[in-house]
């Protein structure tokens, strides 16, 4: 079977993200309000972005709480599925354990990584963006699952910048570098720092803060740059989060939706071959790239009458 007809295949049912927004305690006013917006602008970004999603924003939820809804979608979600987890407020780190400041007992890292297995979703995403949250990413990342942090180590325990920016991308077409209108959660990590590393450099301030992902499975350290030669970056820049223009038209149509996760999927096999390039000879990957952009064509083709 050709190429492009296992990829049709691949996508046939119909498949679902869960976005799961924590916004943790604030601990004084400022912080509060600072959290609650950020959560609700990130919730009004997934629900404007098309496609089918479900949402669900949970502001200073307890322990049990955050238990709950993970037991929801634990009996809803299916393999095809993707499972998108955003952590909002202050962490702490003790040398050991990664804990995300809640009303009542603290959650930890290993707790959520618990929480987000039992999820069939073969492919998740987990976005912390609070203080000392490169100390989660030992515990959370995984093969399938992809790990953005908002600092490079449990140390870097100031609030972070890299938070508001995280939001911002989710808002601004300008993240969007490839220009096929939907910002990729690599596009949104791109953005985020960008912008992050502007502001220390606007406010003359050494950085308190350096985000770092992982998304290989591997066990390797984080990284702060996409790499095609070890793969890093791939798995994030699949992952699609919001949606501008024709491509939110086409998220919000249900006729159109299957054939949006169709071009998804075949512009992540694009990503993946020429990440794959160097292990192939020339002609299996002219070969398959070939076959994989017509696909593409036909696809964007149906998405546009």
């Amino acid at each position: 079977m050709r190429l492009a007809a296992l990829l049709l295949l691949a996508v046939a049912a119909h498949a679902t993200t869960y976005y799961v927004t924590i916004s943790g305690l604030g601990g004084e006013p400022d912080y509060d309000q600072r959290f609650k917006m950020w959560a609700e602008d990130i919730d009004g970004s997934l629900k404007k972005a098309g496609g089918d999603a479900k949402v669900f924003t949970l502001q200073s939820p307890t322990r049990d709480k955050v238990q709950a809804q993970f037991a929801d979608i634990t009996k809803q979600a299916k393999p095809d599925d993707a499972l998108v987890l955003i952590l909002i407020g202050h962490g702490s780190y003790d040398g050991v354990e990664y804990k995300l400041n809640l009303p009542g007992p603290d959650i930890s890292a290993n707790s959520l990584a618990q929480l987000c297995n039992q999820i069939a979703s073969r492919r998740q995403l987990i976005v912390n963006t609070t203080s000392s949250s490169g100390g989660s990413v030992p515990t959370l990342a995984k093969k399938g699952r992809a790990v953005v942090a908002a600092t490079k180590s449990g140390t870097e325990k100031n609030a972070t910048v890299f938070a508001r920016y995280w939001v911002e991308a989710l808002q601004d077409a300008r993240a969007d570098v490839d220009k096929n209108e939907t910002v990729s959660a690599l596009e949104a990590f791109q953005y985020a720092t960008t912008k992050t590393a502007a502001f220390y450099d606007s406010q003359k301030r050494l950085a308190t803060e350096h985000a770092v992902f992982a998304d290989t499975g591997n066990g390797a350290a984080a990284v702060r740059v996409a790499s095609k030669t070890t793969g890093e970056g791939r798995l994030l820049a699949s992952v699609a989060l919001v949606r501008f223009g024709a491509e939110r038209a086409a998220g919000a149509n249900p006729a159109k939706r299957s054939l949006l996760a169709r071009k998804e999927q075949l512009e992540a096999r694009i990503d993946t071959l020429k990440y794959q390039r160097a292990a192939m000879s020339p002609q299996e990957y002219r070969q398959q790239m070939t076959e994989s952009l017509v696909a593409l064509a036909k696809v964007q083709e149906e998405l546009d009458r």
